[in-house]
């Protein structure tokens, strides 16, 4: 996953069973919380955001095409500034959750800058309230202006949502006591909850991991003492989501959005309709993916029947060996360097100048993401590295996105974020091309069939599941906007989706139906999943290009990745002779993960 907000001071950390593993070295951002230059930059964000708002605030309407540049290059500097600091405090936050200066530090650096850039809201509202005719020709007066006209037209997007100033300002005073104050709840309780699996205590990270072991009575242990864990603490996790949706349905409502998918669609510069095409595709596929898929399973693993913990399991043949940290790396580069040099030599520097973080440790936030902080930095990955030949794969998405954030920097940073129904076409591309270079590496028909049934595990994760979840989150809001929302009945709305996505092959164990309380998407950016889903399929489609020889490609894909957030998924699908508007369009994508299902059953005669 990409994490563009959310959000060490590092050496090489010591002998782990995988080598030595990489720790960040947060020092291009500053070099301590206490640095001077961190104070300095704080007071300089507060002077900048009060002199921003006493030299344009009710002006915009009046200035001519060099003062609204003039404006949008101040309003970026800040953006800039505040930027560098959360990144900061952020990455040192999820390094460990567990540590109360470290939160201290995140809410202290949080209630600052939102307090210092309340006087910038009126900014978005001026701009909103310009007339179409008047911004056009101010536009075209200026080109270096009209390089930000997709930064206005998504602002504009915005326009029939719009509140009046006071209720802007006071949803922006308010917001690190709403949804970020959750947020950080849900994040320290996950970061704090300890599992007792055969014994050993271990935090949610590693027992996660046992989910994938080849010993069948461990995989089933560790599902036992999750759901044990997880239906401890459900009525917590259910106050959270209550009050998050419920926020979430309060401002929807006031704003006027007519679904509480809306703002996503909006922020994704993406259509409903493409959603709900992609949506739709995938969920009438599920028969010839995800059920035909587990059917196989179920055969390989000689059961009547999948159990949960069976979902991620290795298959009987696989090897079960760990996979070293210089043996992913090079894995990995030399996959991206098959597909260009640039790639790889773009890859390297995460490596070699502390911008990974990859050991599981105590309090260490869980999961993976690429942070790209601010344009003037570089972006930081973070892993959880357990030396599964999953975690390779990790590596290759994370690092994908790390490529992208590097490319698209060239943007400036009001251009260079992506949506993010594009910010994970590097990232499953990254995967991709390691996949290809493992499969055209397997020494026999067997290593063959493992790589291909972890890739199509992979994309039926990517995939199915997240159309999955993104269902699971769209009955969650429609329901609590009728009602407040039990345990029970957050439980049956996560079991709905999981038979009908999962097929008939799984049997589900008590105690599942709580699986939903440890997925922190639902929580940090509600209907962030599809974009996985989104993301999957486009790569599919690319690669198919790319396999057929497509001329230039990976200039072309260098392009792509360059424009970062300034041009729309059309315009930049458009020289691959693609097109995501297509209701055709994803059923390439889902074809290429059949097709491989198709090889898989083959092996079987």
């Amino acid at each position: 996953m990409t994490a563009s907000s959310p959000v060490f001071d590092a050496d090489i950390s010591g002998a782990s069973p995988f080598g030595a593993l990489p720790e960040w070295d947060l020092t291009d951002l500053y070099t301590a919380a206490d640095a001077p230059e961190l104070k300095r930059d704080m007071d300089w964000l507060e002077a900048a955001c009060l002199s921003f708002a006493e030299d344009f605030e009710g002006k915009l309407a009046a200035l001519d095409a060099k003062g609204l540049l003039d404006c949008v290059l101040r309003y970026e500097k800040i953006d800039i500034v505040a930027g560098r600091i959360m990144s900061f405090a952020g990455l040192r936050y999820y390094q460990n959750t567990s540590d109360g200066e470290r939160a201290q530090f995140l809410g202290n650096c949080q209630e600052k800058i939102t307090n210092f850039t309340t006087p910038l809201v009126f900014y978005t509202l001026e701009l909103n309230r310009l007339e179409d005719a008047h911004l056009e020709r101010l536009l075209e007066e200026n080109e270096d202006l009209a390089r930000f006209r997709p930064v206005f037209d998504r602002l504009r997007a915005m326009r029939p949502y719009q509140l009046s100033d006071e209720l802007e300002k006071f949803l922006h005073d308010q917001s690190t006591v709403g949804a970020s104050a959750w947020n950080r709840l849900f994040d320290e309780t996950m970061a704090g909850l300890e599992f007792d699996v055969d014994g050993e205590r271990l935090n949610l990270e590693s027992t996660l991991n046992f989910l994938t072991e080849q010993d069948r009575a461990k995989r089933e242990a560790a599902a036992r003492e999750l759901a044990r864990v997880f239906g401890a603490n459900v009525k917590l996790f259910a106050r959270v989501h209550n009050t998050l949706a419920k926020e979430k349905e309060i401002e929807d409502r006031w704003r006027g959005m007519p679904t509480p998918q809306t703002g996503r669609h909006l922020a994704n510069h993406v259509e409903p309709e493409v959603v709900e095409a992609l949506r739709n595709a995938v969920v009438e596929a599920y028969p010839r993916l995800s059920h035909r898929y587990y059917d196989l399973k179920r055969k390989w693993l000689g059961l009547n029947a999948l159990e949960i913990w069976d979902r991620n399991a290795p298959l009987p043949m696989e090897d079960s060996r760990t996979v070293s940290w210089e043996e992913a790396k090079s894995t990995v580069i030399d996959a991206y360097a098959g597909f260009s040099p640039r790639m790889a030599e773009i890859a390297a520097p995460f490596f070699d100048k502390g911008w990974i973080d990859a050991g599981v440790k105590p309090g260490k936030a869980p999961g993976a993401f690429a942070h790209p902080t601010v344009v003037e930095v570089h972006p930081y990955v973070m892993l959880n590295y357990l030396g599964k030949p999953r975690d390779v794969m990790t590596l290759a998405h994370e690092l994908g996105h790390g490529v992208h954030q590097v490319l698209a920097a060239g943007q400036g940073e009001l251009l260079a974020a992506t949506p993010l129904t594009l910010a994970e076409t590097a990232s499953v591309f990254g995967e991709m091309l390691t996949f290809r270079k493992l499969l055209d590496n397997a020494a026999d028909e067997m290593q063959r069939k493992v790589l291909l049934a972890g890739k199509v595990e992979d994309m039926i994760n990517t995939v199915v599941r997240q159309i999955a979840f993104y269902d699971f989150e769209c009955k969650l809001h429609e329901a609590r906007r009728l009602s407040e929302l039990t345990p029970d009945e957050i439980n049956a709305l996560w079991m709905s989706v999981q038979g009908e996505s999962l097929g008939p092959a799984f049997s589900f164990m008590d105690g599942y139906e709580t699986f939903w309380s440890y997925i922190p998407h639902f929580v940090h950016s509600p209907f962030y999943v599809y974009a996985y889903a989104f993301g999957d399929g486009l790569v599919n489609a690319l690669y198919a290009v790319y396999e057929e020889g497509d001329p230039g490609f990976q200039e072309k894909y260098f392009e792509m990745l360059k424009a970062g957030g300034s041009k729309h998924h059309k315009e930049l699908l458009a020289p691959f002779g693609l097109d995501a508007s297509d209701p055709k369009f994803w059923d390439k994508g889902l074809g290429m993960i059949s097709g491989l299902i198709d090889q898989l059953e083959a092996m079987e005669d």
